[in-house]
């Protein structure tokens, strides 16, 4: 057996296979604590890390602070009336608020609408220097400063208001945002009186809106809103009962109509009732008026009315509106239980005939001729066929007429009658006009009186004149009654004459008879002179 060579130990250590065995070593074991000092140093340098940086940024803030101290910005975060100015140098949100404050829009607000407006048309001036200058210092100051840190801050503006012209704009608005109070009144319906209650009106406070403004400027701009201040306004009429009954009265008056033809000297009576007056007349009630009770005309309603709704008057004759409705009213209102009317005739169109003359067609008509001439201007020789106009027999009746008297001439009998209410009171021989100057006829009426008239065209003084009528319209000369005429104041003309044509178209009486006719008859009073 070979002997195996002797290797040292330490040789065969060195050429033996190493094997390596793990081995669980508990985490208290002594070896393991040498693995806890890098997450305690990661620990240490993340925290002086920190503290560098929370260092730097304060720093920072306070360099930036130093910095916006020092220079002309205002701090960041800063407002004036909803208009941001932080950063902004002070020039600078001067200039912006000079710019944008001026045409901010204002609501003037109320339950019935709104109104926009400026600040500058409400007398709103912002002091722009002072309001900056707040806006400047604050973050410049310890309470300022928490206001910056805090955030955004709102500065209160410094404001300067023009009272006068804030009123002047509040008075315009007055009429659209009040409500008049309306007071108790009545209105007519179909006939009938009705009472309308009173309603209570609304009006603008402007002493109260003028001082909410004063008191909140900045929340009126802010907001953009200024509420209007109303208050009720009392009608002065509260109850209109009182008056219905009385206006209910009124309107149930039946008017009765006199009428009074003076030139055919006819009558008729004709009753008007409510339903058919009210057509054309309106009762208004004024409550609280010292005469509560006016009258409203429909003008072309009653005219035609008066002139086509009474069969007795026919085409040619009309009652006056404008007689006749006042005198209604006097009756509605008053007492009184009729009134009495006069007729008026309408001009007439006439068609020359052959062989008529101007002449011809006013002793026709009754109208001296010469008042025809005179309403046919132009029209100098007549032609068979032309239309000429002969005027109303009540343009020979200028007077109002007197109605219970009138005198009746006869040309043809030489004779006068006179009568009063209806009764033959004298009856006397008179004397007209002679061929070449005739008394005219037709319906005439006392108009003048004259103690002793001068006829110049015949040297004649004429006693107890009366005039009439004109011949001519536009000469004052005048045909009229008297007594015997005289030359000389002593001898007596026509004396004998009375029953024949003598004058030169006056009538003469007797001197007797013309004085007693003289005092009795008073202007106004009707003559007939009769063919």
């Amino acid at each position: 057996m070979a002997k195996q060579s002797q290797v040292p130990d330490r040789d065969r250590r060195q050429t033996s296979p190493v094997v390596r065995k793990e081995v669980w070593v508990p985490a208290t074991h002594p070896n393991n604590q040498r693995q806890k000092w890098p997450s305690q140093g990661r620990v240490l340098l993340a925290t002086v890390l920190f503290f560098l940086l929370g260092l730097t940024i304060l720093v920072g803030l306070i360099s930036t602070t130093l910095l916006f101290f020092y220079s002309d910005f205002i701090f960041p975060g800063a407002r004036i009336a909803n208009i941001p100015v932080g950063t902004m140098t002070t020039q600078q949100a001067t200039a912006v608020l000079s710019e944008r404050f001026p045409s901010q829009e204002i609501l003037l607000v109320h339950s019935s609408g709104a109104w926009p407006v400026t600040v500058t048309d409400l007398g709103m001036t912002m002091d722009f220097g002072a309001t900056v200058e707040q806006a400047y210092e604050i973050g410049r100051t310890i309470p300022g400063l928490r206001q910056v840190v805090s955030g955004n801050f709102e500065v209160k503006p410094v404001w300067m208001l023009d009272s006068n012209k804030a009123m002047e704009l509040l008075e315009r608005l007055t009429p659209e945002i009040g409500t008049e109070a309306v007071n108790a009144s009545v209105v007519i319906q179909d006939g009938e009186a009705h009472a309308v209650p009173a309603r209570e009106g609304l009006a603008l406070d402007l002493e109260m809106t003028l001082d909410y403004l004063k008191a909140n400027p900045t929340e009126v701009v802010q907001t953009g809103r200024l509420p209007l201040a109303t208050q009720p306004v009392n009608p002065q009429i509260i109850d209109a009962e009182v008056y219905v009954s009385e206006a209910q009265r009124y309107l149930s008056k039946q008017v009765a109509i006199h009428a009074f033809d003076p030139i055919l000297n006819e009558t008729a009576d004709w009753e008007i009732r409510p339903r058919e007056w009210l057509d054309w007349l309106s009762l208004v009630v004024t409550p609280g008026e010292i005469d509560p009770y006016s009258w409203v005309v429909d003008e072309r309603k009653a005219q035609q009315y008066l002139a086509t709704g009474w069969s007795w008057l026919g085409e040619q004759r009309y009652l006056d509106a404008e007689e006749i409705v006042p005198a209604m009213i006097d009756v509605i209102t008053s007492g009184q239980t009729g009134i009495d009317a006069r007729v008026y005739h309408q001009p007439v169109q006439h068609t020359v005939k052959p062989g008529e003359s101007y002449s011809s067609i006013g002793y026709t008509y009754g109208i001296p001729y010469p008042w025809v001439q005179q309403a046919n201007p132009g029209i100098e020789t007549l032609a068979v066929g032309d239309v000429v106009t002969v005027p109303s027999a009540d343009d020979m009746l200028p007077l109002p007429v007197v109605p219970n008297k009138r005198i009746v001439v006869s040309i043809s009998q030489q004779h006068a009658w006179v009568y009063e209410d209806g009764e033959l009171k004298w009856d006397w021989p008179i004397s007209t006009g002679i061929s070449s100057s005739p008394t005219s006829p037709g319906v005439f009426q006392i108009q003048s009186h004259e103690s002793e008239a001068y006829a110049g065209n015949w040297d004649l003084y004429m006693p107890n004149f009366m005039g009439i009528y004109r011949p001519v319209p536009t000469s004052d000369f005048m045909n009229g009654f008297h007594g015997f005429p005289n030359r000389d104041g002593f001898n007596l003309l026509w004396t004998g004459d009375l029953g024949t044509p003598v004058t030169y178209g006056c009538i003469l009486l007797s001197s007797e008879n013309a004085q007693t006719l003289y005092s009795w008859a008073e202007d106004g009073v009707v003559v007939e002179i009769q063919r």
